[in-house]
C-alpha cells in the first residue's frame, strides 16, 4: 500500500504523545529546515541579483536586447532541463553531499560571472548556475520528507519557498546599494569616449535646432538647451560642425572622443544644474542628496559637484551616456559568490541525510518525524533501498501532466515580475535605480506573505474538505489572481500603481506555491526529489522561453502598447494554469508509485 496514503489517514501525532517519559524530542528538524531555508535565501539572491544590475552588465558588454533575452534564457534552459537528473541524482547518491556541492557550484559560477569579458563567457556560466540551481529544489522536497513529519509537510514547504521569496526580496535591494557603494566618490566621473553610447543621436540633441543669430536657443528639451548654454563659443561651435551633414561621414568612435572631452569641460561647471531646465529629471537618489545640501546652502567639493553633473548628465541622456555605476555590478557578483561558498560549507556541517544519523537527533524525535511509519524515514529499510525511476508512470500521469502544465503557464507569467520590471520601471516611469530596486523587492516581499499563508491554507483546506480539493482549489484560484493583476495594470498610470497590481500577482503565484509543493510529495512516493524534478523542468522551460517571449513582444524600444500587449499575454498564461491547476487530483498515485 502506499505509504503516502497511509499517512494520509494518520491523525496528527504531537511530541508529547510520541516522547518517554524521560525523553522529549530534540530540535533538529527544526536546524535542518532553517538550514534548508537559507540555502533557498541565497539561491534566490544568486538567481535574481543580476535582474536589477542587468541593464548595467548590457551597457558594459554591449548587448543587444536580444542577447539579454539569451542570458536571462540560458539559465532556466539549463535549470529545467538538468531538473530530472540533479533530482534523481540526490535520491540516489545522498542529499548532504549533493545538495552542498550544488550550493558550492552555483556560487562559483555567481562570483565568475562578475569576471565575464563578452557575452560567451556571461552565457557559459549563467548556464552553470542553472545547472547547479536545478537539484536544489528537488533534494529540498526529498530533504523534507525525511526529516517532516507529514502533517507539517505543507508549512514546511512554504517555508524553504518563503525563504526563496526572501532571497528575492533581498537582491534588488542589496544589490542596487552594493552597486553604488562599489562606486565611491574617488571614482572618475569624467566621460571616456566608450561612454558616449550613441554619439551622433546625442549631438543632435544637444545642438539647438534654431541657430539663426539673435534667435533664442532652442533645443529638444530644457536639460539639452542648458548644457549647451553652459558650453563655450568655441565648444557650441564644435558641436555644431559635428551636427551638420558633413560631419556623418566621420566615424562614430572619434565623434565619441570628442563629444566626450566637450561634456567633461561642460561637467566642470559647478553652475551646470538649473532647477528650472533640470527640475523635471528622474534623478538618482545620490544626486538628490547632493542638490539637497547644495540647496541648504552646503558648498559641495569639487568631486561631489563633479558627480552631481555626471548623474544629471545621465538623467538627461539615458539612451546616449553611459551609467557610473556600471562600474560596481562586477564586485558585487564576486561578493555573491564568496558569501554562497560559505553557505554550502555550513548546510555540510549542519546537515545528515537521515534523522538515524545526526548525533544531535535523539531516538523520540526520530519516532516523531516518522509517525506510525517509521521504516520510511530509516535509512537500509526497504523503503530507503534504491528503486528505478517509474518513467511509463510519470509519463502517463495525468496529474503529474496538469500539473506540468499549470507550472508551465505560471512561470510564463511569473518571470516578468523579477526580470522584466526593473527595465519596465526605467524605460515607461524612469525610475532611479534605489527608488527602483525599492518597487522590485516590494513583489517579493508580497510573496513572502503568499508563501507564509500559503503552506497553512493548502494544510488546513486538506483537513476541510479533504486532500482532492485541498490541494487543487490553492493551485487554481490564485492562478486566475494572477490574470486579473496583470489586467489591472492596463489602466496603471503610474509606477506605484503597477508596482502594487504585480505586487497583488506575486502574492497569488505564491499563496498557491505550498500546495503545489505538497502535491509532488504526495504522490511522489520515494521518488519526491525526481518528481518534484520533473514539476520544476516544466516550469523553468516555461521560465526559459518567456525572455523570448517578451523580448520578440517588446523588442529594442517598445511603446506603451506594447508592454499592454505583454501585460495581456502574461495574464492568457496564468489563465491557461489555473485551468489546469483546478483539474488536478492529488488522491490519485503515479503508477509504479504505490510501493515507493
Amino acid at each position: 500500500m502506499n505509504a503516502t496514503n497511509d499517512a494520509q489517514r494518520v491523525p496528527p501525532v504531537s511530541g508529547a504523545q510520541i516522547a518517554t517519559d524521560d525523553e522529549r524530542p530534540s530540535g533538529v528538524r527544526h536546524l535542518v529546515v532553517a538550514v534548508t531555508v537559507a540555502m533557498a535565501v541565497v539561491l534566490y539572491l544568486d538567481r535574481f541579483c543580476v535582474n536589477i544590475s542587468e541593464r548595467y552588465i548590457k551597457e558594459d558588454l554591449g548587448l543587444t536586447e536580444t542577447q539579454v533575452a539569451f542570458f536571462i534564457s540560458a539559465f532556466f534552459w539549463a535549470y529545467a532541463l538538468a531538473q530530472v537528473p540533479a533530482g534523481f541524482l540526490g535520491d540516489r547518491a545522498g542529499i548532504r553531499n549533493v545538495l552542498a556541492g550544488y550550493i558550492l557550484l552555483w556560487s562559483l559560477f555567481t562570483g565568475l560571472i562578475g569576471l565575464a569579458q563578452g557575452a560567451v563567457m556571461l552565457l557559459a556560466m549563467r548556464v552553470g548556475c542553472g545547472l547547479a540551481q536545478a537539484g536544489a529544489f528537488p533534494a529540498s522536497g526529498s530533504l523534507l520528507r525525511r526529516w517532516v513529519p507529514f502533517q507539517s509537510r505543507g508549512m514546511a514547504s512554504g517555508l524553504v519557498a518563503l525563504g526563496g521569496r526572501l532571497g528575492a526580496v533581498i537582491a534588488p535591494i542589496l544589490t542596487a546599494y552594493l552597486m553604488v557603494w562599489f562606486v565611491p566618490l574617488s571614482t572618475p566621473a569624467t566621460l571616456t569616449d566608450s561612454q558616449i553610447l550613441a554619439p551622433q543621436a546625442l549631438v543632435q540633441k544637444l545642438v539647438p535646432s534654431a541657430k539663426t543669430p539673435g534667435e533664442p536657443i532652442q533645443s529638444f528639451s530644457p536639460a539639452a538647451a542648458r548644457v549647451f548654454a553652459v558650453l563655450s563659443a568655441t565648444d557650441q561651435q564644435h558641436l555644431t560642425q559635428l551636427a551638420s551633414a558633413d560631419s556623418q561621414t566621420t566615424e562614430s568612435a572619434s565623434i565619441g572622443e570628442q563629444v566626450a572631452k566637450i561634456l567633461n569641460r561642460a561637467l566642470a561647471e559647478k553652475t551646470l544644474y538649473s532647477d528650472a531646465a533640470m527640475g523635471t529629471l528622474s534623478l538618482s537618489e545620490e544626486a538628490v542628496g547632493f542638490l539637497k545640501r547644495s540647496q541648504a546652502g552646503e558648498t559641495l567639493t569639487d568631486a561631489e559637484s563633479l558627480r552631481l553633473n555626471r548623474l544629471v548628465l545621465e538623467a538627461a541622456f539615458r539612451n546616449e551616456i553611459g551609467k557610473l555605476y556600471v562600474r560596481g555590478w562586477r564586485p558585487v557578483l564576486i561578493v555573491y559568490g564568496i558569501a554562497g561558498i560559505a553557505v554550502a560549507f555550513l548546510f555540510w556541517f549542519i546537515f545528515r541525510d537521515w534523522p538515524g544519523e545526526h548525533p544531535w537527533c535523539n531516538s523520540a524525535e526520530q519516532r516523531l518525524i516518522a509517525g506510525p511509519l517509521a521504516e520510511s524515514v530509516t535509512p537500509g529499510s526497504s523503503r530507503s533501498r534504491h528503486t528505478p525511476l517509474p518513467m511509463r508512470g510519470i509519463l502517463t500521469s495525468r496529474g503529474l501532466w496538469l500539473s506540468s502544465i499549470s507550472q508551465f503557464g505560471t512561470n510564463v507569467a511569473w518571470l516578468f515580475l523579477l526580470t522584466s520590471l526593473p527595465r519596465y520601471l526605467i524605460e515607461v516611469h524612469e525610475v532611479p535605480i534605489l527608488k527602483r530596486s525599492f518597487m522590485v523587492s516590494l513583489l517579493p516581499l508580497a510573496g513572502v506573505a503568499g508563501m507564509f499563508l500559503g503552506g497553512r491554507l493548502t494544510d488546513w483546506l486538506v483537513g476541510k474538505i479533504g486532500l482532492r480539493w485541498g490541494r487543487a482549489l490553492p493551485m487554481g484560484l490564485t492562478r486566475f489572481g494572477i490574470a486579473a493583476a496583470y489586467l489591472a495594470c492596463l489602466t496603471a498610470d503610474s509606477a506605484w500603481w503597477a508596482v502594487g497590481f504585480l505586487a497583488c500577482a506575486f502574492f497569488c503565484v505564491d499563496l498557491g506555491v505550498g500546495a503545489v509543493w505538497a502535491y509532488m510529495q504526495d504522490v511522489g512516493g520515494k521518488h519526491v526529489g525526481s518528481i518534484l524534478g520533473w514539476g520544476n523542468m516544466w516550469g523553468n522551460i516555461g521560465a526559459a522561453v518567456a525572455p523570448q517571449l517578451y523580448n520578440l513582444i517588446l523588442g529594442e524600444h517598445p511603446t506603451i502598447a506594447q508592454w499592454n500587449t505583454l501585460f495581456v499575454v502574461c495574464a492568457l498564461a496564468a489563465v491557461v494554469s489555473g485551468v489546469a491547476a483546478l483539474l488536478i487530483d492529488a488522491r490519485q498515485p503515479i503508477q509504479g508509485l504505490a510501493e515507493a
